[in-house]
């Protein structure tokens, strides 16, 4: 029996854990601007989706970029936003952030990049 219901889940994302994961994006967001004041380092950083794992143990917090300084600050501040979570939402238990760069952004950067590049062509051609 446990193994069916492992299948299910493997299938797709519940509403509930769609709900969690922007419900963390949102506090995740709101945490980091306020760190942002103190810390420099975090002033130009999005947060740009929260995916939390079935057994909400863990969370992968994609971001827009993630260069060596914002990867030592999110480290140096990755304890106080897990606490800022287990404050400000309702949770069995608070999942541990993983900060990855979101390949959505790097993709529209070179898709962006190869558009520039034919319209270049295209007006040194005409």
């Amino acid at each position: 029996m446990a193994s069916r219901r492992s299948d299910r889940r493997a299938v797709g994302t519940y509403p509930r854990t769609a709900r969690i994961n922007e419900l963390l994006r949102e506090v995740l967001a709101d945490e980091l601007e306020r760190f942002s004041d103190n810390d420099g380092r975090l002033r130009l950083v999005t947060v740009t989706g929260v995916e939390v794992s079935a057994d909400l143990s863990s969370a992968r917090v994609y971001m827009s970029s993630i260069d060596e300084p914002v990867s030592e600050a999110l480290g140096e501040h990755r304890l106080d936003l897990q606490g800022a979570i287990g404050r400000q939402v309702r949770m069995k238990r608070t999942p541990k952030l993983q900060f990855v760069a979101d390949p959505a952004v790097v993709q529209g950067q070179r898709v962006e990049e190869i558009l520039r590049r034919l319209k270049d062509r295209e007006g040194r051609s005409r």
